[in-house]
């Protein structure tokens, strides 16, 4: 009995295994499996195709959309990863991973999440209908429109609706900044940037994942991760065309070297790092040469002197936030920059440069300020207030 309902349990196994070999090969890889192997050989010739500039090739890909926008955009690679496909008959949803390096710029790839939508043609072969940005994820900007492009010697400048010739001016302001960045900071940088150019303020919060009113009066901001290696690619200058363009020459030099400051300090700025000492290093950067005095820089901390209010701390990080009380967010900066022009003073920019160096080497926020004034400056937090504030009062007074 026992010999016979062991023989009646294989025949079962066997049986179930005929039955399945139609739908998936017993022991094989199943239909997903091969749908998966199917688009991302898809995603390959897609790729390749957008990176030598193959119309024919792409548009065997799928449909065209936003193929021509890409067309003056210098690419090294661009490949995409397959990370989920949901299938419903004939049509698909696809996630994937796109990674992409700009030539001469970025040292590792930009990586983003993409949505395609997929479809079978008559042979059943798969082809993309649509890409856009993933859900959580930021618009590029060949998503906008057609981009050109305008190359400086240090600075590559790509926008969206925006004139060659106001291209041209900005890849001139990018490559004065790169020098004088490096002259404040040193040369243990790229060197070079990238600016993109959105057509409007909506255009550059969809390059952000961000709402407008987040950078609604922001001429610019510098996308990247803080405390990045030296193989991370290349930070993004984003212009806000609304507020920049409004800026005059002198205003839109110091936010441009401001910006590009933030690309070169990008490996040495870490959690450590408070606001108040990066973006006060930036403007101290951005205003070298530039002819402002403390009072024409700094109104909004002028006017509190005046009025003998002088603030006991350095500005927190909180006093940073976008999009809030905009004159409290005009003193933050305010106040760091005349924190970072007050050590360049009185200790030196060598001393300066190193004492931001310092304070990013520490591998936590606590203790980080206090450890870098002490070992650089010899000086303890509440001593430096001290005279920070002492420092407002000569200067602003």
């Amino acid at each position: 009995m026992a010999g016979r309902g062991r023989a009646s349990g294989a025949r079962v196994v066997v049986a179930l295994c005929l039955l399945l070999v139609s739908l998936v090969g017993c022991g094989g890889r199943t239909a997903t499996d091969s749908a998966k192997a199917e688009v991302q050989r898809l995603l390959d010739r897609r790729a390749a195709a957008i990176v030598d500039h193959d119309e024919a090739a792409y548009l065997r890909t799928g449909a065209r959309g936003w193929f021509d926008n890409l067309r003056a955009v210098p690419l090294a690679d661009w490949s995409y990863r397959l990370t989920g496909l949901r299938r419903t008959g004939d049509t698909a949803r696809a996630d994937a991973e796109l990674r992409y390096r700009v030539q001469g710029y970025d040292r590792a790839p930009v990586r983003v999440g993409r949505a395609l939508s997929l479809a079978q043609d008559a042979q059943g072969d798969w082809y993309v209908e649509s890409e856009r940005p993933a859900k959580g994820s930021a618009q590029q900007l060949w998503d906008q429109g057609a981009v050109r492009v305008v190359r400086g010697e240090d600075s590559l400048v790509l926008g969206v609706g925006q004139s060659r010739d106001r291209l041209r001016a900005y890849a001139e302001l990018a490559d004065r900044a790169v020098p004088a960045v490096s002259q404040a900071w040193g040369t243990d940088w790229a060197r070079h940037v990238v600016v993109l150019v959105p057509k409007s303020l909506a255009g550059m919060a969809g390059l952000l994942g961000a709402p407008e009113s987040s950078y609604r009066g922001i001429a610019a901001v510098t996308t990247g991760e803080t405390g990045a290696p030296a193989g991370a690619p290349a930070d993004r200058i984003i212009l806000n065309p609304d507020a920049y363009g409004v800026l005059g020459g002198t205003g839109q030099q110091v936010v441009l070297t401001h910006e590009t400051t933030h690309v070169a300090t990008r490996a040495h700025t870490t959690p450590a790092t408070p606001l108040w000492l990066s973006e006060g290093y930036a403007d101290w950067v951005g205003y070298l040469g530039a002819g402002r005095s403390p009072s024409q820089a700094a109104p909004e901390l002028r006017d509190t002197v005046a009025e003998d209010r002088i603030p006991r701390s350095l500005p927190a990080d909180a006093d940073f936030g976008f999009g809030g009380d905009a004159t409290r967010l005009a003193r933050a900066y305010e106040g760091g920059w005349m924190a970072c022009r007050l050590i360049a003073d009185r200790w030196g920019e060598v001393r300066l440069a190193d004492f931001y160096r310092a304070v990013g080497a520490h591998k936590e926020r606590a203790g980080a300020v206090e450890g870098a004034l002490k070992d650089v400056l010899g000086i303890s937090l509440e001593e430096f207030t001290t005279r920070w504030r002492e420092y407002l009062r000569a200067q602003l007074g």
